[in-house]
């Protein structure tokens, strides 16, 4: 399972089909790659919010490890798509919406990576700035120029550097933890138990939603592992490298957040830092928080690359992207992002609550249509060439995915609480978002009941483009459905 010589570092493919000639990668890519992804200052931020926002020491972490849970387990189902397909997440989506239908989750998953690419930039330029005494904004500026470069190269410099940063994250956070713990007093944080349902929900969709936003592109990420890989493994593999990963950050930051008498706010980089001290190991440490960040960001611009090809492909009729196109594709991304960062750095903790917990609404119940159809309705058996071919088995719009969609965003509504928007049933739930949980519980169940009964034709076998023929479904999760 490893990769050959041949293999090239430049990725030649796309969002086209990966044939098993050129399928390679270990599991054990997919654990680092999701730790190193997740091992990161804006998990920490996001494990910060939910004391910073009114929870406890406690009860946040409970109500975290819950949500990383649940949601990591979401994405992870998501995870175990990649090498049976052999495609991106977001072209298995012509599936349920249609080859043109599909491209209505797809812009909105552009813009949310778009925000969380501007969001990790606004934090990594911080640290960059620190690191070489330069403005926050020119530390933006070398970050994003970095991100171009390994989003450029793509999938085997994405791997490499993702177990790259969980080697370098792992020995960051023990150094962090070892410096907490001997700045505070732990026990006493944890004997403060003042149990608020608002804020340990809080802290539940901060984790839940985390995870959950992975969704739309993790299966890119082990697209390449051969397709008789284990789904079960997959799943864990993935899923336990990002609960663990992000779990790890956000219980760094829930004590950094208590802690701090309210210093934490405004200035989470230089916080996080000054826990160790000055010198070279604050240096090494705003090094670490950089790198960190690059997995998660490159991760963020691949899959923007992906999803605007995607959306361009379904309405050219063809799936190949020349490396010009994706370099210009990227450049547009990232250039984008950073214009956003630089824009809006300093208001970056309030929007960034905000914004995590307001996309949910929208890609809670495309996770719940695309999963519950490739495990309960079509059990991977998918027609591969009828992704791109508007005329064929998945037409142009499937009015059942889209209507069930649609359904999915607007029964959100009334339980949204963002400063964007405050749904009219928040105030009677103690203040509390749970509008990630309807989106995922109700478009799943009027999916599955809709398209039991009118589900297009599902094919016998899983049909690949380059073999030109049907394979049996292997044994795994799709199996077990």
């Amino acid at each position: 399972m490893a990769a050959n010589d041949t293999t090239p570092l430049i990725e030649r493919r796309s969002i086209d089909y990966i044939p098993e000639a050129e399928r390679h990668g270990r599991l054990l890519s997919q654990f680092t790659l999701w730790m190193g992804a997740n091992l990161q200052i804006t998990a920490i931020v996001t494990g910060a919010l939910a004391v910073v926002l009114g929870g406890d020491v406690f009860w946040s972490l409970i109500g975290l490890f819950i949500g990383q849970l649940l949601g990591g387990g979401v994405m992870a189902l998501h995870a175990a798509q990649g090498p049976k397909l052999g495609l991106p997440q977001m072209i298995s989506s012509r599936v349920q919406f249609g080859v043109y239908g599909a491209a209505i989750p797809i812009v909105l998953v552009c813009l949310m990576y778009l925000g969380f690419t501007a969001t990790g930039t606004v934090l990594s330029g911080q640290a960059l700035g620190q690191l070489f005494g330069v403005s926050d904004s020119v530390g933006i500026l070398i970050f994003a120029s970095v991100i171009v470069l390994v989003t450029v190269l793509g999938y085997r410099v994405i791997h490499f550097i993702g177990r790259v940063a969980s080697v370098i994250g792992v020995i960051a956070f023990v150094y962090l933890f070892s410096r907490l713990m001997s700045q505070t007093d732990v026990g006493a944080l944890l004997q403060i138990r003042h149990f608020s349902w608002s804020s340990f929900l809080l802290a539940v969709s901060l984790a839940a939603s985390w995870q959950i936003a992975f969704g739309p592109y993790v299966a890119d990420y082990s697209r390449y592992l051969p397709s008789n890989t284990s789904s079960v493994k997959t799943f864990l593999a993935a899923g336990a490298g990002s609960v663990i990963g992000a779990q790890v950050a956000m219980v760094l930051g829930v004590f950094a957040a208590a802690m701090s008498n309210g210093q934490f706010a405004g200035h989470e980089v230089a916080y996080i830092v000054g826990l160790s001290g000055t010198g070279a190991t604050a240096a090494l440490l705003y090094f670490s928080i950089a790198f960190g960040k690059v997995t998660i960001s490159t991760l963020n611009s691949y899959g923007s690359f992906m999803c605007i090809a995607t959306i361009i492909s379904g309405f050219r009729g063809r799936l190949e992207v020349t490396r010009l196109q994706r370099l210009v594709f990227v450049l547009v991304i990232v250039g984008t992002a950073t214009l956003i960062a630089l824009l809006g750095q300093h208001s970056f903790l309030g929007a960034f609550k905000s914004f995590i917990l307001f996309l949910l609404a929208f890609f809670t119940p495309w996770s719940a249509i695309n999963l519950v159809d490739y495990y309960c309705i079509t059990r991977d058996r998918y027609d591969v060439p009828a992704l791109a071919d508007p005329n064929g088995r998945y037409g142009r719009w499937n009015l059942l995915g889209i209507s069930v969609y649609v359904f999915g965003v607007l029964v959100q509504l009334p339980f949204i609480s963002t400063k964007f928007y405050t749904g009219p049933l928040v105030a009677a739930l103690g203040d509390v978002d749970i509008s990630w949980i309807i989106g995922l519980v109700l478009p799943a169940a009027l999916y599955y009941l809709c398209a039991k009964k009118w589900h297009g034709t599902v094919p016998d076998r899983l049909i690949l483009p380059t073999e030109q023929c049907a394979i049996p479904r292997t044994n795994g999760l799709a199996a077990q459905a």
